[in-house]
């Protein structure tokens, strides 16, 4: 009923005819009985004197992998939230392959009764060869260029990071060949056994259509079948063949499911993943929220989403993805993960173009729309989609100088870390933070007035379109404005730059900028005074007598700036402004519910076409089997 596909890192991991005399240097310890340490942190130790001695033979040229790297390549995770979600990355590359959802959910582990993770999607599913290379290391397959992952190690780091022991159900169709596979990566199994090389028990069948069951696939060289049934029947959740069948009713003609269970307990010898909280949502233990009154500011500030994902893997799921289909669900316990778009949360809108040294970037940038009330601030940082960094700082304000801004940006050209929650310190990531940093800086000084904060730099004029609010401003490829002398009045003037105008979020999404317009100047704005952004290396100037108090009904402006009725005026416009902005998040959240409500029909009737066509292909393949 099982084949011999024994798995060893260190030796040819592909290798399907190694005999098991091969892995006699996997022998076991007869006096090894010791349990593992439950927190991840302490995991690490191994016992070598218990470790009998490698029987490799001289000459090899085999690198061999000791089972304790399992542990010290995990702990590139510390953040158990980010080894959900390289997990939840494999389902979403497989969206090019027809997956239309990935769960995320707690199951039971039948032999002792303890929660386990469960991460299933209905993609292609993996047939046995691409089993050995997912559960080996350095292998990968993903070759399309939008593809997340790259360096075929993050299942392995990541659901190490999550529990000591995993198991992989897969089921493909390939060439008219429909396989199952299971495999099984067990840090249990290898430290209870004391081996000294990484060894990984699988099986695969074959679908047979004649007799319409799964037949055993043998490989060549095998001495014993049944080894690796026996190991994956006394070291995984399910203690029979049965059983481990059964996981499959649930996946289909295609698919994956992954089960990682013994999952790691925290310093306080609780589960680190949170299962009881909330019954529809997986929560890191130690919630900052039960610690405060929820009358405090401190609290309005931890209940925002940018405090929440840090301990809410809903929270964190609904921005993880800067765009998805709508033919693609992510359920968490059952239930939608409603996609949240940063950018239509924000208020006082602007788009601003960065070009590093090859293509071009823009950055939405603008105030939550709990500002000034919520001490948030800082962009998240995307890369192919994927989000890396969520509300990272990127400035330490002072005075309230940049409290509340918050901006968007996929940065395609810079290379996260292996666990995709920062970027390498190179030059051009670099470059990026000080560009960020400045943004931040610019747009708090042109906009704080609009909080209630005292201004210290002159608002922009109004653009010759009317009622637009959003910018295009092109830093750092904008030529020099050239100086004419007049001779006659004795000063010189200027003429303002080019500011290309986006009058809605369908013409900024359609990435095709409009032709560059010259703005009209309203009165109380001399020409060309307050269009250019302060020089790179030019700091903001305030005055240190200056108060920076918060006033939501009234806009403080230093005297002299601008006249009586000018001043009015403005304030009008803003007022004006504000109401528009709150009509637009409502527009944006009955939109939001339409195309919720399109993704669930569109989603029902995918559904439809793919079991017809499924059944149809089904049918024609009998047919010909039959003839």
């Amino acid at each position: 009923m099982s084949d011999a596909n024994w798995i060893s890192s260190g030796t040819n991991v592909l290798d399907q005819k190694q005999s098991l005399d091969d892995a006699n240097f996997c022998s076991t310890s007869p006096i090894c009985a010791a349990p593992i340490v439950r927190q991840f942190w302490k995991a690490g130790v191994y016992n070598d004197e218990l470790t009998p001695k490698s029987t490799t033979q001289s000459g090899s040229s085999y690198l061999h992998i000791h089972p304790r790297f399992l542990h010290s390549n995990a702990t590139s995770h510390k953040w158990a939230f980010g080894a959900v979600a390289e997990l939840i990355d494999n389902a979403v590359d497989e969206i090019q392959s027809g997956a239309t959802f990935v769960n995320i959910d707690k199951t039971i582990n039948p032999r002792n009764g303890t929660a386990a993770l469960l991460i299933q999607d209905d993609g292609s599913g993996m047939n046995p060869e691409a089993m050995r290379r997912c559960l080996s290391f350095g292998f990968s397959d993903k070759s399309s260029l939008s593809a997340i992952g790259k360096y075929g190690n993050g299942f392995k780091t990541s659901s190490m990071r999550l529990g000591a022991d995993v198991i992989v159900f897969s089921r493909n169709i390939t060439n008219r060949k429909m396989t199952q596979s299971i495999g099984l990566l067990s840090y249990t199994f290898l430290t209870r056994e004391c081996y000294n090389r990484i060894v990984v028990p699988m099986v695969c069948y074959e679908f047979n259509f004649v007799t319409e069951s799964f037949d055993a696939i043998q490989s060549e060289g095998s001495d014993n079948s049944n080894l690796n049934m026996r190991m994956l029947l006394q070291w995984s959740p399910f203690s029979t063949e049965e059983e481990l069948f059964k996981q499959f009713e649930d996946v289909g003609y295609h698919g994956t499911k992954v089960i990682v269970y013994n999952l790691w307990l925290d310093e306080d010898r609780n589960m680190e993943l949170d299962f009881e909280s909330d019954p529809e949502d997986i929560r890191i233990t130690r919630d900052p929220i039960g610690k405060m009154t929820d009358s405090s500011r401190q609290a309005e500030s931890e209940k925002h989403l940018a405090n929440r994902l840090r301990y809410s893997l809903r929270a964190y799921l609904s921005i993880l993805y800067l765009k998805l289909p709508e033919t693609f669900a992510i359920l968490l316990r059952g239930k939608n993960v409603i996609y949240r778009n940063v950018a239509t949360d924000l208020k006082y809108t602007e788009y601003i173009m960065y070009k590093p040294a090859e293509g071009s970037v823009i950055t939405t940038i603008g105030f939550i729309k709990e500002a000034p009330l919520v001490n948030v601030h800082g962009f998240n940082v995307y890369h192919k989609n994927r989000l890396i960094l969520p509300f990272c700082p990127m400035v330490s304000f002072s005075r309230s100088r940049g409290r509340g801004v918050v901006g968007i940006l996929e940065a395609n050209f810079i290379e996260p870390t292996h666990d995709k929650q920062d970027f390498e310190k190179t030059s051009i990531y670099q470059k990026l933070v000080h560009r960020l940093k400045e943004m931040t800086w610019e747009y708090w000084d042109y906009h704080c007035g609009l909080l209630g904060y005292y201004i210290f730099k002159k608002p922009r004029p109004p653009s010759a379109a009317p009622g637009a609010s959003n910018f295009i401003h092109q830093h750092g490829t904008e030529q020099p404005v050239p100086f004419r002398r007049n001779s006659n009045a004795g000063h010189t003037t200027r003429k303002p730059p080019m500011i290309t105008v986006i009058n809605s979020k369908a013409a900024y999404e359609s990435k095709s900028l409009p032709t560059p317009v010259e703005p009209n100047m309203s009165r109380g704005f001399p020409e060309g005074s307050n269009l250019k952004r302060k020089p790179s290396g030019q700091p903001a100037m305030f005055d240190s007598e200056a108060r920076m108090e918060v006033n939501p009904n009234r806009v403080s402006i230093p005297p002299g700036s601008v006249s009586h009725d000018a001043t009015n005026a403005i304030q009008e416009n803003r007022m004006l402004r504000a109401r528009l902005s709150e009509f637009n998040n409502l527009e944006e959240q009955l939109k939001l519910k339409v195309t919720h409500l399109n993704w669930e029909l569109n989603q029902a009737q995918a559904e439809y076409a793919r079991l017809l066509a499924e059944l149809q292909y089904l049918e024609k393949v009998k047919l010909e089997a039959t003839f």
